[in-house]
């Protein structure tokens, strides 16, 4: 992200982006700069957060609202939300985990869980998406005509009982919605 952009996004002057850069530098921050069209600022991708100390009730609430995504398939990212639900888990002590799943058995999740898509396809999309990759899918619409487009991803959109992405047709230049349930292959594109 450029100086700019982050104090435009901040609502604070360039110069006091470039302080506060100079501040994480100083602190040891893994940053990194690219000069130049499309560069800017970034933490080294290496870094990862601190631990977070959450009571054992704060964790709880985040499994039991993990729990919810997953199980209404609210989002496309399952399986990197399971990981981290798991680490808030391991976090507790083991009384805590104790309860935590009595009170995670006490909830039932009513409602119609979104559509169900393919797993190698959230994987492809939520890696095109974090890492902003171009995107190769192959489309299913709703005549039941399949084709195939490169795209690149504006937005995750998760509706009640779809989730959708929303992108640019690299060969078109035009926005575009797609299903995630409709999407048959999707690979990450080499740039």
């Amino acid at each position: 992200m450029t100086a700019e952009a982050l104090a435009e996004r901040f609502d604070v002057t360039i110069r006091t982006i470039y302080r506060d850069l100079d501040a994480l530098r100083a602190a040891s921050m893994p940053l990194a700069a690219e000069r130049g069209r499309g560069g800017g600022y970034a933490l080294d991708k290496s870094y990862s957060l601190p631990p977070v100390n959450f009571t054992a009730r704060e964790a709880a609430l985040l499994c039991v609202l993990g729990r919810y995504a997953i199980e209404m398939r609210l989002m496309p990212f399952e399986e990197t939300l399971e990981r981290a639900l798991d680490k808030v888990r391991s976090a507790l002590s083991t009384s805590a985990q104790r309860e935590l799943v009595g009170r995670l058995r006490e909830l039932e999740f009513i409602g119609v869980p979104s559509l169900p898509s393919k797993k190698a396809v959230r994987e492809a999309i939520e890696r095109a998406w974090f890492e902003q990759q171009p995107l190769r899918i192959t489309y299913l619409d709703g005549s039941f005509v399949q084709t195939t487009r490169d795209v690149r991803i504006v937005s995750v959109i998760m509706e009640r009982n779809e989730t959708r992405i929303n992108a640019i047709d690299v060969d078109k230049g035009e926005h575009r919605h797609f299903r995630l349930d409709r999407i048959e292959k999707a690979e990450v594109l080499a740039i």
